[in-house]
């Protein structure tokens, strides 16, 4: 049984195979041909000859509709996890013939579920149809596109056939970022040294300080800042520009990804790590993701998209920086040696729940709770 469906996938991609009207028509002449034969009728074999040419022209006129297509597929946007992957694929008519009954199947990867179809019913001579569906992703990861098929039984509907293009492409679904307004873990850390981080955003509250310049009235610049007297000498308003002090504090975000870990454990761990670094970033702090195959990355498309392809049990070949670290693993064991100023999460083993390390605080996460609650939640 497999190796005649084998065949017949073979032939139908090859060239063509018989569909149900036209193996019905196929044994109709058979009888028509052996009943000729044996009453020697001439309008038996009429009927017989006019059914097998039937069904090779109905073989033939499918296999040559298909002839001449074209398909491609636009790039696939990048999305984030619970959201839609949207997939635009167009199928171009080159010739001056109309091409009709078309079934489009484009071959999307197999844990993203059954590959889609859509039926066509005509595309007109030298035009392009443009078929837009949307993909469902609940799982982060790079999912690829290889090739798209193009069946079709026109004209006669007696004979399949179906022809392979290649239209590869890459969708990339980031992990999902919990909105955080608040991370103790960011924000208090290194207060153990007394590390003074001071940026821009203390100065915007500032009504005195070095005035680096004068320039014109914005809008949206605070009254407080106005130089009323220069204003009133020129005739327009002029805002101080106070010298900006800045420093920075830098913060790696660790994803211990060289260990075992169950699965819906890791899946929250990646999410807490893309939420903790864009927290990062939104706080102003030089911010990194670590990973153990990877090392050091940085960059908002390039976090996402490393820990959009980062999976549990990988070789470590990167050793820790010396920086202060949100430590994420699933081993406590791992914790004692953390660099000064750092934090941990921790998906604690079933036989390690009372093994944490005190030295630097961090947050052992309760499965049973959300976890942008843990994240915010004080040390």
């Amino acid at each position: 049984m497999k190796l005649f469906r084998r065949l017949i996938n073979w032939l139908e991609s090859k060239w063509a195979t018989p569909s149900f009207a036209g193996w019905i028509l196929g044994m109709i002449a058979i009888c028509f041909f052996g009943a000729a034969t044996n009453t020697m009728a001439g309008w038996l074999y009429a009927i017989s000859g006019v059914s097998f040419a039937m069904l090779g022209l109905g073989a033939v006129l499918a296999a040559r509709s298909l002839r001449s297509l074209q398909i491609s597929r636009l790039p696939i946007a990048p999305i984030s996890s619970d959201d839609q992957i949207t997939v635009e694929i167009l199928i171009k008519n080159p010739t001056l013939k109309p091409k009709s009954l078309l079934q489009i199947q484009d071959l999307i990867p197999h844990s993203l579920g059954k590959p889609p179809i859509q039926s066509i019913e005509t595309i007109a001579p030298q035009s392009t149809y443009h078929w837009t569906y949307y993909q469902p992703a609940q799982k982060r990861g790079i999912y690829w596109w290889q090739e798209v098929q193009a069946k079709t039984a026109a004209p006669l509907g007696l004979f399949w056939s179906r022809r392979s293009h290649a239209a590869k492409a890459k969708a990339i679904v980031y992990p999902r970022v919990l909105p955080l307004v608040t991370c103790p873990l960011i924000d208090e850390m290194g207060r153990e040294d007394n590390w003074q981080v001071r940026s821009d955003r203390f100065y915007q509250a500032a009504t005195e300080g070095v005035t680096k310049a004068l320039r014109p009235y914005r809008a949206g610049d605070p009254t407080r800042l106005i130089h009323w007297r220069t204003s009133a000498r020129y005739g327009e308003l002029k805002v101080r520009e106070l010298e900006v002090v800045t420093g920075s504090q830098e913060v790696v975000i660790a994803l211990d990804n060289t260990l075992p870990w169950i699965e819906e454990d890791f899946e929250q761990a990646v999410i807490a790590a893309a939420s903790l670094y864009f927290y990062a970033a939104r706080r102003q702090l030089e911010v990194q993701l670590w990973t153990g195959d990877l090392g050091l990355v940085h960059g908002s498309q390039v976090v996402l998209e490393t820990l959009a392809a980062t999976n549990f049990g990988v070789k470590k070949i990167n050793q820790l920086p010396d920086l202060p670290l949100i430590w994420l693993t699933t081993n406590s064991a791992s914790l004692i040696p953390l660099p000064t100023a750092s934090r941990w999460i921790l998906w604690p083993q079933e036989d390690a729940l009372g093994m944490v390390n005190q030295q630097f605080p961090g947050v052992v996460v309760d499965r049973t709770k959300p976890l942008q609650n843990q994240l915010q939640q004080p040390l």
